[in-house]
């Protein structure tokens, strides 16, 4: 037996969820095709097939008498061009369809003024005739596993219409029905267009620096250790590092953030950022197909691509829908003939017009059309969300839990006091980041950064800096030694006084660290170091208090730290939590309902899995972003609420739409029982319905954040 052979198409004129589904009923009748997924938010088939039962012909042949055109193999996510499916629409199949059915009508009313006794042939042939290329897809549906589509209802309707002699009422019905098709695939163009916007961040060209020469090449042709020249004012053509030059880069295509950052040698940047104002050299670290905005558009595509439990809803609502709603039609046209004497043409006429009114499309696109425009602009400020269950979920959330550090926290310790004793603060820190200033350690590192930040000038060092592990570092300064230790060594080297004592005790309840410099066994001063919350910490977790959230911080941290930070912040803690404790403790907290777990590190993965739903912050680990549900890509606290309001207000736009979708099918129902509605404005009810059902989703784009 042959190997399954990965397929992947682009499909020209698939745009909403019925047109998927008949696809996939097509796919799933050919011999050996397997591992169908088709996505009309992306416009794409993926598919594996066995090349010895099925050819690639076979399979595009039957995806064109469906009615649609496969385009060819979509190129890779980071080379796509954002125009791939921006032609005039009078050039697609649907819009041929349109200009061609009009056309028929057009000269049907024209001949019929030259010749009235010819008139009602007239309308009928242009009716027939503009009806085949719906009749031709609603036999080609039939035959591939979809016997109630839309196309079946139309065919029916208008060649009904034509037998009662209502032949210039189906013609018409006919192109309004085309109008119709057109306009939904104007709206998922515009759906996509969110998604394409990031694939054209992608710069085509890049200057690749070798052997002392630069040249100019395709973006995708960089190779991992490759040299990319970015000058002032163009696109960063894929991640990196800069190994020289200092700019600031815009990276809020990427990350949504507005300001731009500086950066230098060492410092990472992202495919899609622009460089301001000096030449970079970035060593490439990602090839285009798995640079961020490549990795970002492949999760939103596939996040795109699974159902929200709404939309399977919908699914398996509008599968016996279609075949109720002909049921429906045939009771209308025979039950008040045969029970009650009336007239069979005219209930003939009011059953074919609910047959239009029934049409499901308006109902089924009401939850995709509105998850994508969610998703979409999501990604759009930064905020990274992998599906539309994901999207559905966060909007029942009423519990989030925050790992601390590296999430609430910056991840790394800042010097927040400088206690002078016998010295002043400027000779203590300075000082005591002279003996640091070769350290690695993350508290020297902290101290050394607060002096360059006050740009002092450290005295000079003879011989290095020597560590006593658990204690403190000593060096030798012009007047002396000179050490950064902690209490405890203090302690051991020389009388602590009870002032000092208590100002160490003071600081520590902060939850900070304390450590002392010393010189010649005198305590010359303090400083006390914290890993410091996010400047927007404390606005996010208001931002969810506001919106009746409750907030918890789950950290491994010790719990008089926690409590300093969760005290400063305004919410729980639960601290002192191992990686399993942290599972038990988000069990605990889901019993109470849907919860939120936010974290950043490897530790985090089991907890960001375990919950109802997983954010990882954009600066994390690889491991945390693939465990979580959604990403944080601004690495801002504040974006946690902006995503529950996100995913409610999306919420609210589906259940919008659903009742746009049956409410007006509803009142069209009852005036065309009353003989009130004929057979045009029953597609336009139809046609209406999924206009505004299109239009009200696509409102989400517009939002800001």
């Amino acid at each position: 037996m042959a190997a399954a052979i990965p397929y992947k198409l682009r499909i020209e004129g698939m745009d909403c969820a019925a047109c998927a589904l008949k696809i996939e009923n097509a796919m799933q009748r050919l011999p050996g095709v397997s591992d169908i997924n088709v996505s009309y938010t992306a416009g794409t088939l993926a598919l594996q097939f066995d090349e010895d039962r099925t050819s690639p012909q076979t399979i595009e042949k039957s995806i064109r008498a469906l009615g649609y055109t496969p385009a060819g193999a979509p190129a890779p996510s980071a080379s796509l061009p954002s125009n791939r499916d921006r032609q005039p629409w009078w050039r697609g199949t649907k819009g041929r369809l349109v200009l061609g059915t009009g056309a028929l009508f057009v000269l049907a009313f024209l001949l019929a003024q030259l010749l009235p006794e010819w008139e009602r042939w007239l309308y009928s042939a242009a009716a027939l005739a503009g009806a085949l290329p719906f009749a031709r897809r609603a036999l080609a549906g039939a035959m591939s596993g979809s016997p109630f589509t839309i196309e079946t209802l139309m065919t029916v309707a208008a060649l009904g219409a034509v037998a009662i002699g209502e032949a210039e009422e189906a013609a018409v019905v006919i192109f309004l029905f085309a109008v119709g098709e057109l306009l939904e695939t104007v709206a998922a163009g515009r759906a996509r267009a969110g998604v394409e916007a990031l694939i054209g961040l992608v710069p085509r060209m890049a200057l690749r620096e070798r052997d002392g020469a630069v040249e100019k090449i395709a973006a995708e042709d960089l190779k991992v250790g490759d040299i990319a020249v970015v000058r002032p004012g163009d696109r960063i053509p894929s991640d990196g590092e800069i190994i020289d030059g200092v700019s600031e880069v815009d990276e809020a295509p990427v990350t949504g953030e507005s300001v731009p950052a500086l950066k230098e040698a060492g410092a990472q940047v992202y495919a899609g950022s622009i460089n301001a104002n000096g030449e970079l050299r970035v060593r490439i670290s990602r090839v285009a197909a798995d640079n961020t905005i490549a990795r970002i558009i492949h999760m939103v595509e596939q996040a795109q691509e699974s159902k929200a439990p709404t939309a399977r809803m919908i699914d398996r609502f509008s599968r016996w829908y279609t075949p109720l709603a002909m049921l429906m039609a045939l009771f209308i046209i025979v039950i008040p003939p045969l029970a009650f004497d009336g007239d069979w043409m005219t209930w003939i006429y009011r059953g074919l017009a609910v047959l239009l009114i029934a049409c499901p499309c308006a109902l089924v696109i009401s939850t995709p059309a509105a998850i994508a425009s969610g998703l979409a602009v999501g990604a759009r400020h930064g905020l990274l969300i992998k599906g539309g269950s994901a999207l559905e979920t966060l909007g029942k959330v009423r519990t989030v839990a925050f790992d601390k550090t590296g999430t609430l926290t910056r991840g790394r310790p800042q010097v927040t006091d400088v206690v002078a004793l016998s010295a002043d603060e400027t000779m203590v820190l300075a000082r005591a980041a002279a003996v640091e200033r070769n350290t690695s350690h993350p508290l020297g590192v902290a101290i050394a950064e607060a002096a360059a930040a006050r740009a002092l000038e450290l005295p000079a060092t003879f011989g290095g800096s020597t560590a006593t592990p658990g204690k403190a570092v000593t060096a030798r300064l012009k007047d002396g030694f000179v050490s950064v230790g902690s209490p405890r060594y203090a302690a051991e080297v020389t009388a602590i006084a009870p002032d000092v004592a208590e100002t160490i005790t003071t600081l520590e309840n902060q939850g900070k660290t304390v450590v002392a410099v010393l010189a010649d066994k005198t305590i010359e001063g303090l400083i006390a170091l914290r890993d410091e919350p996010r400047e927007d910490a404390a606005e996010g977790i208001e931002r969810l208090t506001e919106r009746g959230i409750r907030a918890v911080m789950l950290t491994g941290d010790n719990r008089r730290t926690g409590n300093a930070i969760a005290g400063q912040l305004g919410m729980e803690v639960q601290a002192e939590l191992l990686p399993d404790a942290k599972l038990a403790e988000i069990g605990r907290l889901r019993e109470t309902g849907p919860i939120a777990m936010v974290g950043d590190g490897i530790n985090d993965a089991p907890a960001l899995a375990a919950a109802s739903i997983g954010i990882a912050m954009g600066g994390g680990t690889d491991v945390a972003l693939e465990t979580a549900d959604a990403a944080l890509l601004k690495s801002r606290v504040t974006g946690v609420a902006e995503m529950i309001a996100l995913s409610r207000a999306t919420l609210v736009n589906i259940w919008q739409n659903i009742t746009i979708a049956l409410g007006l099918k509803s009142v069209f129902l009852i005036t065309t029982l009353f003989g009130v509605t004929t057979l045009w404005m029953a597609i336009l009810a139809d046609t209406g319905a999924t206009v505004l059902v299109t239009a009200n989703a696509l409102r989400l784009l517009a939002r800001r954040s």
